[in-house]
């Protein structure tokens, strides 16, 4: 709830203000660059500091018939406003020893003035600055409420600098410029609001005048200047400018504007006649320009015009992410706050399908009007408000946990949650295997043996994705709970097969395994890591093989049993034949976007998808690090995939080769092992651990790894599977 408040917040601040703030972000970027312009070509010869008021002074009336203002500008440059011998008058740089003119002070560049009345008012004068002051205001109400939503992200404000789990590009450069730059921002913004209220004389910055009439008391000496103390004592870089008597007349004196009060000076004597200390207001009006503007700090201009060109990003992926979200979240699926849900669905799903029936139930249960939770079984924790549980699990190898599942049993006996909680477990599988939803059978009862769980219905089990058994458990739901739904929670996607031709199939290696290249027709998109479903002649349901794309091709690695019907009739196949099968799309097992590092972990014919992701001639695979781990009976085992291995060596930085009949006799969870630094520091690099092979292979590897993180790496492997960076597809 909390963090939907903070949303909405800061979403309707964002809409409310985005013209204002786009024209505010553009003008602020060129207008930053005029500090950094004027740095640049700045005429600061020597150190102010060491070079006293008296001296230049003196300088400047030996060369010029006249001085009528000296000033320091922010950039530490000494002009001044001099009539030269030939009676020309002119504002020039000048030598702060020697009183030399190093240069014509320039005319403001009509681009600058032009964007700061934009800036400061849209060229509309009063009610112009009025809405700008306005802006600034709610971009302070903006940046406060994303600190607020970032802090509910990333679990407090301790916890505000961790490591960003999103990976969607808008997402996480938004949350990482976001806390880099929220202190500029909020600079930005509540000094805009404090010169608008400048401007409104809502908050006051005068001075009190000088007493002119106030008479010296000092007996005037006509000495040089040089000789007055006050002016040999004074540095340079205490004054802003300086103001020379217009004439003679003792009673005209010196205007000496320093940076923490303002004087008047006895042209003879050096007599302070009128000592003005600056008040606060006055010093937080100028702190306040000097902040805004970057005048005189090349760093913090520089950090102003990256602040205003960020705010650009952050209008683009704020409404980047709502729209994305929007289109997930039509009608809304979930919640994001667990503790505001009537009913908390948790899934097991290892390829992907048992998740969109969970997406598919939360949308009608949405649509009756209930507060849904939708997670992983791994992220079980506890829930405020929920009086209901449903949990969907599918079943994997043999009997096991779906990855994204491993930790639950565990966690339902550490954690007690505060309601007792109707449940119903739903199973997901195939009665073709041993184990049919054995998985949900373990959860079923867990939860059967916990007081604070009560049943709603007893365990179903859904084979091969029945619609009959779905429409069946929908039907039970809606008697038990009372909740209405309707019959049409297809999960099961109807493939249409077509013919594949045969180019090679390559003769069995010493443990039975072949390569099979197949065509890819024109219209077929597919990837490294899908799935290809062949149909053998004499077979009723089709065999899945994990597809390597290189070159327009498929690449099979298919390992030929005795009484195996699809992989013996594979094995006889030649080239010019063809194979009935479809592509089934798998896109959690592809490769990352991102060019984070990538660690592939395979044993047997499982290597199949990890041959075209090295061979990949995309720019982010190109450049990424690409690390392999195999496992196989003998070393000859892995020739037949060395010619694959060589095309994309340039993609490899390491290739590890286990193996279990020679005479050192090692497994691939040893080679991880000598390569625990590793392991750690690509996940520590958002990297990815990607496993395909047996699921006995995957079990061992995930043990291992669980073991690894806990010495060397700060987070759990459990943090590194819920930030999606540990992708597995066994069998």
């Amino acid at each position: 709830m909390i963090l939907s408040f903070w949303r909405y917040c800061h979403l309707l601040l964002a809409f409310v203000s985005t013209l204002f703030l786009i024209v505010a972000a553009i003008t602020g970027a060129i207008l930053a660059c005029e500090p950094i312009a004027n740095t640049i070509q700045a005429h600061q010869v020597i150190d102010i500091k060491d070079v006293t008021a008296a001296t230049t002074i003196t300088q400047l009336e030996k060369n010029y018939e006249e001085v009528l203002s000296l000033k320091v500008t922010a950039n530490k440059d000494v002009t001044a406003s001099v009539i030269s011998k030939d009676g020309t008058s002119e504002d020039i740089y000048v030598h702060p020893q020697t009183g030399d003119k190093l240069g014509v002070v320039q005319e403001r560049d009509p681009i600058f003035i032009w964007t700061t009345n934009l800036h400061r008012s849209l060229f509309l004068k009063s009610t112009g600055r009025f809405f700008v002051g306005l802006v600034s205001f709610l971009l302070c109400l903006i940046a406060i409420s994303g600190i607020f939503l970032l802090a509910q992200r990333q679990g407090g404000f301790l916890k505000l600098y961790r490591r960003i789990k999103e990976k969607d590009f808008n997402q996480q450069y938004h949350v990482i410029l976001g806390r880099w730059l929220l202190i500029p921002i909020i600079v930005i913004a509540a000094t805009g609001v404090y010169l608008s209220l400048i401007t409104f004389d809502i908050l006051a910055t005068s001075k009190t005048e000088h007493d002119w009439s106030k008479d010296p008391i000092k007996q005037v000496d006509n000495g040089d200047i040089a000789d007055i103390p006050f002016f040999q004592e004074l540095s340079l870089s205490e004054i802003r400018d300086i103001n020379f008597p217009f004439s003679e007349d003792e009673l005209d004196y010196y205007e000496v504007n320093l940076n923490d009060r303002d004087l008047l000076v006895h042209q003879y004597s050096g007599e302070i006649i009128s000592d003005i200390e600056h008040p606060f207001n006055f010093i937080l009006s100028r702190w306040s320009y000097d902040l805004h503007t970057g005048t005189g700090n090349i760093l913090w201009s520089t950090i102003l015009f990256i602040s205003s060109v960020s705010l650009l990003f952050f209008i683009f992926s704020g409404f980047a992410m709502y729209f994305k979200r929007k289109r997930k979240t039509k009608p809304q699926l979930a919640l994001e706050d667990k503790d505001s849900s009537e009913i908390v669905i948790l899934v097991g799903s290892e390829g992907g399908s048992t998740f969109a029936f969970a997406k598919a139930l939360t949308r009608q249960l949405s649509k009756q009007g209930k507060s849904i939770f939708l997670s992983s079984l791994n992220e079980y924790t506890t829930y405020q408000k929920a009086t209901q549980l449903i949990i969907l699990t599918a079943t994997y190898g043999d009997g096991d946990a779906p990855t994204n599942a491993r930790h639950f049993l565990k966690k339902l006996n550490a954690i007690h949650p505060p309601n007792v909680l109707q449940y119903s477990v739903v199973g997901f599988g195939s009665r073709d295997y041993d184990h049919y939803c054995r998985f949900a059978e373990k959860v079923d009862i867990a939860l059967a043996k916990n007081d604070q769980f009560k049943p709603l219905l007893e365990l179903q089990k859904i084979n091969d994705q029945s619609q009959d058994e779905i429409n069946n458990w929908l039907q039970n739901y809606s008697h038990a709970s009372g909740i209405e739904l309707k019959k049409e929670l297809a999960v099961k996607k109807s493939y249409e097969y077509i013919q594949f031709e045969v180019l090679e199939r390559s003769p069995l290696n010493l443990d039975d395994t072949f390569i099979l290249r197949l065509k890819i027709n024109d219209d077929l998109v597919v990837q490294s890591g899908d799935v290809l479903q062949i149909l053998a002649p004499t077979a009723h349901k089709p065999r899945a093989y994990s597809i390597a794309c290189i070159d327009n091709e498929i690449l099979l690695s298919i390992k030929m049993h005795e009484n195996g019907i699809c992989s013996s009739y594979l094995s006889l196949l030649k080239a010019g034949e063809s194979v009935k099968a479809y592509v089934e799309e798998n896109p959690n097992f592809h490769l990352p976007k991102s060019k984070a590092p990538v660690i592939f972990i395979s044993n047997g014919t499982g290597i199949a998808p990890f041959l075209g992701m090295v061979n990949s001639k995309d720019k982010h695979d190109i450049d990424r690090d690409q690390y392999l781990f195999w496992g196989g009976k003998l070393k000859q085992s892995f020739d037949i995939y060395k010619p694959y291995l060589e095309t994309g060596k340039h993609h490899i930085n390491n290739c590890q080769v286990s193996t279990s009949r020679e005479s050192s006799k090692t497994y691939v969870q040893d080679e991880l092992w000598e390569q625990k630094e590793l392991l750690s520091s690509v996940l520590n690099q958002n990297g990815t651990i990607m496993i395909c092979g047996s699921i006995a292979m995957r079990d061992d590897v995930l043990k291992a790894l669980e073991q690894i993180m806990e010495q060397v790496s700060e987070s759990e492997l459990a943090f590194y599977e819920q930030n999606g960076q540990i992708l597995s597809d066994c069998y």
